[in-house]
C-alpha cells in the first residue's frame, strides 16, 4: 500500500531548500535584493522565511504600515521561481510599542518588569499585545494571503519563556479554577499541607518565585502546563488572525527550546512541524554520539504529527553563540543536512541567508558571507546540496516505518527534574533517553518518539526510560500493550508519581508493578566515583553473558513473577536482581534496575531487536559510528547510510536489490563510506 503525504505546498512539490532572509536589514542598498536572488538561484534555493523580526520595518509607528519594500521582495521572488514562508513579526515588538504600552513587556520570576530589548520579551496574556499582533498579522494576511510567492505562514519565532505579570497571575488562577474547581481539590493535588502552605483563597495563589513559593512540586508542574497552554493560546490567536484571508495556506512555527513548552500541545494547532537544529559538530574524536542525539530530536519532531517535518533552521557553517564557533569539516554539511532528510524532513533551511553586518549575530554562519559573493567554501557546499535535493525529490512526503518507539513526555521531564532526589548532582534524564535511543540508532532501527497519550498499537517495542510520572491510565495502556504481544523496556525511577506529582502508594513502580512483575523497595543514588556491576546469569533469554558496569542509580527490587536475568555485583544488595524480564500475556517487559553504560545497552537492544523481529533499515552489521535510516512510500524504500565515525568505513549490503538514488546506478557488495560520507540508495520496499 502506498502511503505518501502530499507536498506541504502544491506550489513547491519538491524538497525545500532555503534560509531565513532579512531584507529589512538592507533597505538602504537596493542592489542587495537583486544580487541575493541571483545567488539564491545559483545555490539551488527555492524558499525563504521572511519577515520574522521585521515589525519595525513594517509598522515604524503605530498604525502606519510600510509594505512597499515587502511587496518588492515578494514580487521579485515570484518572478524568479522563489517562494516564501511569510512570518508574523511578533517575536520582537518595535520600540514605540514598549514605550507606549509597557504592559506588553514580560515580568520576570522575581516580579521585575523587563526593559525593551532582545527577543521574546513580551507577555502572551497582555490584551494590548494580542490586539496589536492581530492587527499587524491581519494586515499582512489581507495583503499577501493570495500572493503567488507565499506558500505558508511562519508564526512568530521559537516560542518560549514565561511572564509573571498581573495579567498572567489572574490567568493562572482562572486556569487552576477551571482545572480543579475548588480550593480543596487544589490543596489535595498539591499536597499543600506540607509546610502549612494550604491556600484559603484563590487570590493567595501566585506563580513560582525565587523569593516565594517554589518547592511545591505539583505547583511547579501546573505552572509549566499553564505556560504551555497560554503559549498555545497565543499561537492560536496569531493563526486565527492570518487564516481568514486564505485558509488553504499551511501554518508552522519553528520549535527549538524544549525546556519549557510541551510541544505535543503546540503541534495540535499547526499544519506542519518545523524545528531549528544546531549540533556542535566535531567536539570529540568522532561525531557519533552527537549524531545520535540529533537523530533523537529529528525523530521527536517527526513523531509529533507522524508525518514529514521541516528543518527550518540550521547553520551552513558555524554558529556564533555556542561555546566554540567550530567550522563544519568537509562533508559534514551534506551529511548533517541529509541526516534530517533521512529522519523525515522535507526541507533543509538555514539561519541565515546573508550575514548581518552588525549586532549579536553578525558572525553567525550564513550562505552569503560578508564577502558578498559565491566564491566561498560554504556557498559551494550549499549549492552542491541544492543539486542533490533537486535530484531526490521523489522522497518528498514519504514516511518512516518505525516499529520501535521511545516514550518521552514533557510532564515526566519536568517532574523528574524537580524531584529532589535521588541524585541532585545529576540524574541525567535526557542523556539516559538519548543513550537508549542511540542503541537503536546504531542498529539502524527506525524509532518514533511518542507520548503516553499516543497510540501504542503497531509498535513491537516501546522503551520508557525513567517513566517517573506515570498515571494510572498510562500504566493500564502499557499493560495492555504488553499483554497484547508487545515488548516494553523500563528502567529505575519509574512509576513513582501520578499526574499531580504525588507518590503512588502501595509500592513502586505503581501502575507498572503488575506489568513488570517487581516491587521496588529502595533506590540509591551513587556518587560520581561509585561503581556497581550487573552480572548476567547463565542461560538467560537474551543470550548475553558477562559483567557490565553500573553507575549513578541502583534500585533494590524484589520479583513478583518476573525472571531474574542479572544481579548486582557489589554493596549490601549484591546478588539481588538488577535486570528482570516478566512474561505477561502474549508479551514481555524488561526492567533495568540500575543505570547501565552504552556497551550493555548496545548488546541488550541488539538481542531484543532480533528477538522481537523489529524492523531495521538494513539487515547487516553496521560499524560503530555508522547508521542507516529509511523512508518509504510503500513501493520504494529510500535508505540513507551515514558515517559519523570520523574514519573511512565499509558496509556490506544485505543482498537486496539496491541502486544509487541520484544516478540509478546499481549497487552491490560493499559500500565505501568516506569520512563524513553518506550513500543514498533505493530498493523495493518489500522483499
Amino acid at each position: 500500500m502506498i502511503r505518501k503525504f502530499p507536498p506541504i505546498s502544491p506550489k513547491l512539490p519538491v524538497l525545500m531548500h532555503g534560509a531565513d532572509y532579512n531584507p529589512d536589514q538592507w533597505l538602504h542598498d537596493p542592489q542587495v535584493l537583486a544580487e541575493d536572488i541571483r545567488l539564491m538561484k545559483l545555490a539551488g534555493c527555492n524558499v525563504m522565511a521572511i519577515g520574522i523580526f521585521a515589525w519595525a520595518a513594517l509598522e515604524p509607528e503605530e498604525g502606519v504600515f510600510t509594505f512597499e519594500w515587502l511587496d518588492h521582495v515578494l514580487d521579485s521572488f515570484a518572478a524568479n521561481g522563489i517562494y516564501a514562508w511569510l512570518a508574523t513579526p511578533s517575536g520582537a515588538r518595535p520600540a514605540w510599542m514598549s514605550e507606549k504600552y509597557p504592559e506588553v513587556l514580560r515580568v520576570s520570576r522575581g516580579r521585575v518588569r523587563n526593559l525593551h530589548g532582545v527577543r521574546h520579551n513580551h507577555c502572551y496574556t497582555s490584551p494590548v499585545y494580542r490586539d496589536r499582533t492581530a492587527r499587524i498579522n491581519g494586515a499582512l494576511a489581507e495583503r499577501y494571503g493570495h500572493h503567488p510567492a507565499v506558500i505558508g505562514w511562519h508564526i512568530s519565532n521559537e516560542f518560549g519563556g514565561d511572564c509573571h505579570c498581573g495579567y498572567c497571575q489572574d490567568a493562572f488562577r482562572a486556569w487552576l479554577q477551571q482545572k480543579y474547581g475548588t480550593l480543596e481539590a487544589l490543596n489535595a493535588a498539591w499536597w499543600t499541607s506540607f509546610w502549612a502552605h494550604t491556600y484559603s483563597s484563590w487570590s493567595q495563589v501566585e506563580s513560582p518565585a525565587p523569593h516565594g513559593e517554589n518547592a511545591v512540586h505539583g505547583h511547579n508542574l501546573d505552572w509549566n502546563r499553564f505556560v504551555t497552554d497560554q503559549t498555545v493560546a497565543f499561537c492560536q490567536h496569531e493563526i486565527a488572525s492570518v487564516r481568514s484571508a486564505n485558509p488553504a495556506l499551511p501554518v508552522t512555527t519553528n520549535m527549538h527550546l524544549i525546556e519549557m513548552l510541551d510541544y505535543r500541545k503546540l503541534a495540535d494547532c499547526l499544519d506542519v512541524i518545523s524545528w531549528d537544529s544546531y549540533p556542535m559538530w566535531h567536539d570529540g574524536q568522532d561525531d557519533s554520539e552527537l549524531a545520535a542525539s540529533t537523530a533523537f530530536y529529528h525523530d521527536l519532531f517527526r513523531s509529533l504529527k507522524q508525518k514529514p517535518f521541516l528543518l527550518m533552521e540550521s547553520t551552513p557553517s558555524q554558529t556564533n553563540w555556542q561555546k566554540v564557533s567550530k567550522l563544519k569539516q568537509p562533508g559534514m554539511h551534506r551529511l548533517s543536512s541529509l541526516q534530517a532528510i533521512a529522519h523525515g524532513s522535507d526541507s533543509v533551511q538555514y539561519f541565515q541567508w546573508r550575514k548581518s553586518r552588525g549586532s549579536s549575530e553578525k558572525f553567525h554562519g550564513a550562505v552569503v558571507d560578508h564577502a558578498g559573493h559565491e566564491h566561498t567554501r560554504v556557498f559551494r557546499d550549499v549549492a552542491a546540496l541544492g543539486k542533490t535535493l533537486g535530484d531526490i525529490s521523489a522522497i518528498i512526503g514519504t514516511t518512516t516505518p518505525a516499529e520501535a518507539a521511545i516514550l518521552f513526555d514533557w510532564d515526566n521531564r519536568w517532574a523528574v527534574k524537580d524531584a529532589q532526589g535521588p541524585r541532585n548532582s545529576g540524574i541525567h534524564y535526557e542523556r539516559t533517553v538519548h543513550q537508549h535511543h542511540r542503541a537503536l540508532w546504531e542498529l539502524g532501527v527506525p524509532v518514533d518518539v511518542i507520548g503516553s497519550q499516543d497510540i501504542f498499537a503497531g509498535y513491537k517495542l516501546i522503551v520508557a526510560p525513567m517513566l517517573y510520572l506515570c498515571t494510572e491510565e498510562t500504566g493500564r495502556r502499557l499493560e495492555a500493550f504488553v499483554e497484547g504481544g508487545g515488548t516494553l523496556v523500563t528502567t529505575y525511577w519509574s512509576g513513582i508519581v501520578n499526574e499531580h506529582d504525588l507518590c503512588h502508594l502501595g509500592g513502586f513502580p505503581g501502575p507498572l508493578r503488575r506489568t513488570l512483575g517487581i516491587w521496588a523497595e529502595e533506590i540509591e543514588g551513587l556518587y560520581d566515583h561509585d561503581r556497581n556491576g550487573l552480572r548476567l546469569l547463565p542461560d538467560n533469554p537474551l543470550g548475553l553473558s558477562g559483567t557490565f558496569e553500573a553507575h549513578e542509580i541502583c534500585e533494590i527490587v524484589h520479583t513478583e513473577g518476573a525472571e531474574v536475568l542479572g544481579v548486582y555485583t557489589d554493596s549490601f544488595y549484591a546478588e539481588q536482581p538488577a535486570l528482570t524480564r516478566n512474561v505477561f500475556g502474549a508479551g514481555q517487559a524488561y526492567h533495568m534496575a540500575t543505570r547501565l553504560k552504552p556497551d550493555f545497552l548496545s548488546a541488550f537492544y541488539k538481542s531484543v531487536v532480533a528477538q522481537t523481529d523489529t524492523a531495521r533499515a538494513m539487515d547487516t552489521e553496521l560499524p560503530q559510528g555508522v547508521t542507516a535510516q529509511i523512508r518509504t512510500d510503500g513501493e520504494t524504500a529510500y535508505v540513507f547510510v551515514m558515517n559519523f565515525s570520523g574514519k573511512v568505513q565499509r558496509v556490506q549490503l544485505d543482498g537486496r536489490s539496491y541502486s544509487e538514488l541520484e544516478t540509478n546506478a546499481p549497487l552491490q557488495g560493499i559500500l565505501e563510506l568516506a569520512v563524513n560520507g553518506i550513500v543514498l540508495m533505493k530498493r523495493p520496499a518489500k522483499p
